[in-house]
């Protein structure tokens, strides 16, 4: 299926302070955060024009940035104002929006203190990734070989591009051998969470979630939580070994892209997608549309 390149769509970019044509949003290629990584960026979403939880997405966006040694000249409130605005001028209700910041190319070297900050908005259509039925049918995940760093290592809590070069492998490895996407498991061998959503399980009615600890505390994974406990749902956040998986019963993920997906099987293991699954696939999107919020 042939997929409109994008860079070439067409609508509006916020850059730097002003809307410029989507096809002239453009950067250098001596730019820092290209080859340094330093770059952090958020994901979200529009429901019937209304960005969910857009203001803690603005916040992790900003703290993001510090925990890479540099600050985002916009408060979250200008951000918050900036995003719907991108999200109007482009006519969308539903959508996905993506800030970005990156350091510039004033310095290229390790260090780069004087680099300009720049700051990107863009959004684009995005529907769910899958209707119900298919999500009941729940999705197939591998196993990645690379595994969470040790937050020794990494700025962990940040969403950083850097941190995604591994889960880019890893999904990559996980579609070439027939899975949707790929669980990985931290730097001591536990369970952690997928290339780019959180990982719940199902036992005894209650739910199990591995503890935030080396990988991304998501923003839908505390909403899911919070949603578990308002339908007093017991919530276990825990160290998860992946020889437990054989015995939990349902098991789903979580985030913007995902929403709430279950999933049928982890390498050998298998689950049943059920009544706790389908709770949270529909507390989630009461909880996200604005229409079914105010009936």
């Amino acid at each position: 299926m042939s997929v409109l390149p994008f860079d070439q769509r067409d609508g509006f970019i916020w850059f730097d302070g002003d809307f410029v044509a989507w096809k002239d949003a453009k950067l250098h290629v001596l730019s820092h955060g290209l080859h340094y990584a330093s770059c952090v960026f958020e994901g979200e979403r529009a429901y019937g024009g209304r960005i969910f939880k857009s203001r803690e997405h603005s916040e992790r966006f900003r703290a993001s940035a510090e925990l890479l040694d540099f600050s985002i000249p916009y408060s979250a409130a200008d951000l918050d104002a900036i995003k719907a605005e991108v999200v109007a001028r482009n006519n969308f209700s539903n959508c996905y929006v993506r800030p970005v910041a990156w350091r510039g190319s004033e310095m290229m070297a390790v260090a780069a203190q004087h680099a300009k900050i720049h700051v990107a908005i863009a959004a684009w259509d995005w529907p769910s990734m899958f209707d119900i039925a298919t999500k009941m049918r729940g999705i197939k995940l591998d196993v990645a070989e690379y595994r969470r760093p040790d937050p020794a290592t990494a700025p962990c809590r940040s969403k950083a591009a850097g941190l995604y070069m591994i889960c880019t492998i890893s999904k990559h490895r996980a579609e070439r051998r027939g899975y949707a996407d790929a669980m990985m498991l931290d730097w001591r061998g536990r369970v952690a969470e997928c290339t780019g959503a959180n990982i719940f399980f199902v036992s005894g009615g209650a739910l199990h979630t591995p503890i935030a600890d080396c990988f991304l505390d998501g923003i839908t994974r505390r909403t899911v939580i919070d949603l578990a406990r308002r339908r007093g749902i017991e919530v276990v956040e825990r160290r998860i070994m992946p020889e437990e998986l054989e015995g939990f019963e349902e098991c789903f993920i979580c985030g913007t892209g995902a929403e709430v997906t279950p999933v049928a099987e982890i390498g050998p293991y298998r689950f049943l997608p059920g009544a706790l699954s389908r709770a949270m696939i529909d507390d989630y999107a009461a909880e996200v549309q604005p229409q079914q919020k105010a009936a």
